[in-house]
């Protein structure tokens, strides 16, 4: 029975045993009346409803009656069908967007008690205990967020979701898919930032063993022995920090939960299995939507970003090893033979130390101190034309 009924039934109830003792005198109608919770004039409407229609008279006919504010059914009946036949197993608010798009007018809070009324949508647990949610920075651009999730985001195939994101406002400035999070997807989203927006003042991550050493498990990170991305953002002047719980990266994390939940269901929806495409699905239709439902107004007016003009970002953004020539003027990496070309400078570069650098699109380059020496593809063969030049 619901509330509204069982209430009436009580008050019926409680009127009737009212009445008896008024009808014996025992009760005056100012003394049944405040019994009741109700004013003497009240009571003796009651009285005349009772006696002419019994415990029917005394019933709410406005609880039988439906609201003139309430929804068609069919109405009612075409939302459950949308979502049961096109968004199964989507929450509410990733479908809740769709449902804006396809010219809905009702609210949020409408659309999730239909759904979970039929069934569709579970109701989620109450929230736990109240924790103080660490402050956003003031201006876009004073802190950057990177972080990886390894997820199922295709049948049968999981990757790596590489999202960098700001502080202050949200925004997602790259996001992509890899095999596997490293160096160089580091690399890749800071210098997609950067490109777009500009150099930033400090960067935001877990501590990933591409992000920093730690000397022992749980400790803290060393800050001195700095890793090759580390190098990097020093020589950008960019100061980086550390995250030590998944608590302290909640924004992120939340983040990764929301793009768990939407992105599988929007990449089947459009039949993508590839990573190429998913790729191209995500600049174009995924991102943009993202940025636009989720960025939020930065807290002051203007922007920390400021241009780049120190060079190639490329020749700072990559992976740097020093090696020793061999006696054949090759120098062995990762499995590939790379030859030096004769140059006007030395006869040969035997026993000498170099340098070589792997770039983000996995082509790599020889450096003796500041010549570039030669320049090889992704397989180790030489590209002669930037060589030449």
């Amino acid at each position: 029975m619901k509330r509204t009924r069982l209430l009436q039934e009580l008050r019926k109830m409680r009127f009737e045993s009212v009445y008896d003792d008024w009808k014996v005198r025992k009760l005056t109608q100012f003394e049944a009346a405040q019994l009741l919770g109700i004013c003497d004039r009240t009571f003796r409407r009651h009285i005349d409803k009772y006696e002419s229609a019994g415990m029917d008279g005394l019933s709410d006919r406005r609880i039988d009656r439906a609201s003139h504010r309430c929804a068609p059914v069919d109405e009612v009946c075409k939302l459950e069908k949308q979502y049961y036949r096109g968004f199964m197993g989507w929450n509410v608010k990733h479908f809740y967007s769709w449902y804006k798009k396809d010219g809905g007018n009702r609210s949020y809070t409408w659309v999730k008690s239909r759904l979970q009324q039929a069934k569709l949508v579970k109701k989620s647990k109450g929230k736990g205990k109240h924790r103080k949610r660490r402050a956003r920075s003031a201006l876009p651009g004073m802190m950057i967020h990177q972080d990886g999730s390894t997820h199922q985001w295709v049948p049968d195939k999981y990757w790596d979701l590489i999202v960098t994101m700001d502080d202050a406002t949200s925004e997602h400035y790259s996001m992509f898919f890899v095999e596997q999070e490293g160096t160089i997807s580091s690399f890749r989203g800071v210098a997609e930032v950067i490109e777009t927006h500009g150099l930033f003042c400090s960067f935001y991550s877990d501590r990933g063993s591409h992000y920093w050493h730690t000397p022992e498990a749980g400790c803290k990170v060393d800050k001195l022995r700095l890793t090759q991305f580390g190098q990097a953002l020093q020589q950008l002047s960019i100061n980086q920090i550390a995250a030590y719980s998944p608590e302290a990266r909640g924004r992120s994390e939340r983040v990764f939960g929301t793009h768990q939940e939407r992105l599988p269901k929007e990449l089947a929806k459009a039949d993508i299995t590839e990573m190429k495409e998913a790729n191209k699905y995500i600049q174009e239709h995924y991102l943009p939507a993202y940025n636009q439902e989720f960025m939020v107004h930065p807290a002051e007016a203007g922007t920390s970003f400021i241009p780049y003009k120190q060079g190639d970002l490329f020749e700072v953004l990559c992976e740097r090893y020093d090696r020793i020539v061999g006696k054949d003027n090759c120098v062995q990496f990762e499995g590939k033979i790379l030859q030096i070309p004769a140059n006007k400078y030395r006869m040969n570069y035997i026993k000498v130390r170099v340098q070589v650098r792997r770039y983000l699109d996995g082509s790599m380059g020889i450096y003796h101190g500041p010549r570039l020496l030669a320049t090889y593809d992704n397989l180790g063969k030489l590209i002669e034309n930037k060589c030449a030049a």
